[in-house]
Formats: C-alpha cells, structure tokens, sequence
C-alpha cells in the first residue's frame, strides 16, 4: 500500500469537492480547478475526506495511487492558498517589470522579451529595482512551467552566475581561465 496514497485528503471549511466518477471539480475562495483521474483509481468523499483507493495490485495502480492523492491534495491547497514560485535576476542591466498583466524582461538580448499570463496565473515584481519576480496562481503544475519558462529565457551562467535562477537555488560556479604563467 502507497504510504502517501492512504493518507485521506482533508477538506477545509469553504471548499466544496464534486466528486463523479473520476472526475474531480474542486471549488474555493481562490477559484476553481478541475482533474480528470484514471479510473483504475476510486476516489471516495465523506466525512470532510477524501479517500483514494485503488482497485488491483498492478504496477501502474501502485504507481498511480500516491501521484493521485498528491495531485488531488494540491488542488484543494490551490484554491485555499495558491501557489508562488519566486525567481531572482543577477547581473548588470537584468531587471523585470510589469506592464498590465505581462512581464516584461530586460536580460542582455537586443530586444525585451515579454510574458503573457495564462488565466489564473499573475506576476509580480515586488523589489523596485526589478530584481525578483513572483509567480503566483492556484494550479502548481501550471506556476511551475511559467516559472520554468522565465528562467529558460537567461539560465544562470557557470562563471559569473548571470541570468534567472529560483530563489535559494544554488548555482554550480566555475573558476574560468587560469591564465598563462610566466
């Protein structure tokens, strides 16, 4: 038995869950996520819980049963917390803003390279020098791809460590040339 897979999934006061069949509708004070599972997995609602069982032994259920409840407890603390990933801007010159709902960023090309959210999904800059960005949204899946796609624009560098990492991420530095002895 998936160690994660039974633990029930509680449901917090304000959250309503439609459970059919294998089609889960999570509503919130934040908004509303829906998922589709398979159906080898049951999912059970009573008693404020959500149970998350499965029907045989076969290796993909096994795999499945823990990647479900996950997924399902992520949606409820979507529409009750939301999510955030933040990423920083090193180097001279890097700076971000927001200009309406898009992102607009300033990383060294010729051009500024500029982000429009999909729904549900909102940017911030909160230092003023356009340092750090704020992804927020309810759906973790889709904050972290945004997010992906942000850093992918300028990855930090090896030897100076230049471009947009995640916050507290560390970056592996190289020592460059050693230069000729004479």
């Amino acid at each position: 038995m998936s160690r994660i897979g039974k633990l029930p999934v509680p449901i917090p006061p304000g959250v309503t869950v439609n459970v059919d069949k294998n089609t889960v509708t999570v509503k919130g004070p934040k908004g509303q996520l829906t998922r589709d599972f398979l159906p080898e997995i049951s999912l059970e609602q009573n008693d404020g819980q959500i149970l998350v069982t499965r029907n045989s032994d076969h290796r993909l259920h096994k795999a499945r049963h823990g990647l479900t409840r996950a997924l399902l407890n992520n949606m409820i603390l979507g529409v009750t917390e939301g999510f955030k990933r933040q990423l920083q801007i090193e180097g001279v010159g890097y700076r971000a803003a927001v200009q309406g709902k898009n992102l607009v960023l300033n990383v060294g090309y010729s051009h500024p390279v500029t982000f429009e959210p999909p729904a549900d999904v909102l940017f911030d800059v909160p230092d003023r020098n356009g340092r750090e960005i704020v992804v927020s949204g309810i759906d973790k899946e889709v904050v972290g791809e945004i997010a992906a796609q942000i850093r992918r624009v300028r990855p930090p560098e090896p030897y100076k460590g230049k471009g947009i990492r995640y916050a507290k991420e560390q970056i592996r530095r190289k020592a460059g040339k050693a230069g000729k002895a004479k």
